[in-house]
């Protein structure tokens, strides 16, 4: 290689790189990544912070992630359960999503939660890291959801005001028109499939300035259905979501009753694509991360 190829090089790899080493990720269940099922993930979902981790660690020999979001989680207890755990883990990357289950319930208001999260990005912030906050998308076209689409409008301007105070990044689900896609949604219709987090992950890593490695899927048009085909459909995906997802509101009931955190700890990053050390390079690693941690 010569002198000027070699500088190329460098250049492209100092030009790719970020200047984060410790990412945590709090929240429900998007970020915990639910609908994007994958037996070899943690808790036994991917999602689109592990997809957005990963391409993080490509960069970064020292970078380590940890998610703390469980499902079913309100704002308020995403606040109660998580902030101070994930501040313990001092991370320079914090990623929150919070406010979608509140939004769901009847008599929610937008306003009051946007000042409940305020409170929380303060605290990140105020730690020195840099928070990738998470407005929501728009549910227009989506059954169930539809219903909420200006409470989510009114929270997305207030999180916008929430981003200036504390200079926060927002990583915009509104603007992603992609989501449009009945493909990118799983099949429970609230929660999105692995097209979609591999989306959202594209998005949140240009909303955070780094080059990676995905490349963005353009699927063709979903081909039409006949009436009796999309009748049936909506009366197995009733049965099978709508109907416990009712029971469990009624119930006082969450999804994420009983569950812990996927990645409680901040852990390197082992995804596709990203090379493996020897053994006793890993578990030299691995020590050294519990030491600072400890």
């Amino acid at each position: 290689m010569t002198q000027t190829s070699q500088r190329d090089t460098e250049l492209a790899e100092g030009a790719a790189r970020h200047p984060w080493h410790r990412y945590v990720a709090l929240g429900d269940s998007f970020t915990e990544g639910i609908g994007d099922p994958d037996p070899d993930s943690p808790g036994g979902h991917r999602g689109w912070a592990d997809r957005l981790a990963e391409e993080l660690s490509r960069t970064q020999d020292d970078f380590a992630y940890a998610n703390l979001a469980i499902r079913g989680r309100l704002l308020q207890q995403i606040v109660d359960e998580q902030l101070e755990p994930a501040l313990a883990l001092a991370p320079d990357l914090v990623s929150i999503s919070a406010g979608g289950n509140d939004l769901l319930r009847p008599g929610s208001d937008p306003d009051a939660l946007a000042v409940k999260l305020d409170t929380a990005v303060g605290q990140l912030a105020d730690s020195g890291a840099t928070v990738l906050l998470f407005n929501g998308p728009d549910i227009g076209s989506t059954p169930v959801l539809a219903a909420i689409r200006g409470k989510v409008a009114i929270y997305n301007e207030n999180l916008r005001t929430v981003a200036a105070r504390h200079d926060a990044i927002i990583a915009d689900m509104w603007s992603l028109r992609q989501l449009s896609d009945p493909r990118m949604w799983a099949s429970d219709r609230l929660h999105f499939s692995p097209l979609g987090h591999h989306t959202i992950a594209i998005m949140a890593l240009e909303a955070l300035n780094v080059a990676h490695d995905l490349s963005p899927m353009e699927p063709a048009a979903a081909p039409g259905r006949s009436w009796r085909t999309a009748r049936a459909e909506d009366l197995v995906w009733a049965r099978e979501y709508f109907v416990p997802w009712v029971i469990r509101r009624i119930r006082h009931k969450s999804s994420g009753d009983g569950l812990s955190a996927k990645r409680p700890t901040a852990e390197p990053v082992f995804g596709a694509g990203v090379p493996l050390g020897s053994g006793d390079a890993v578990a030299a690693s691995d020590a050294e991360l519990r030491q600072g941690l400890e």
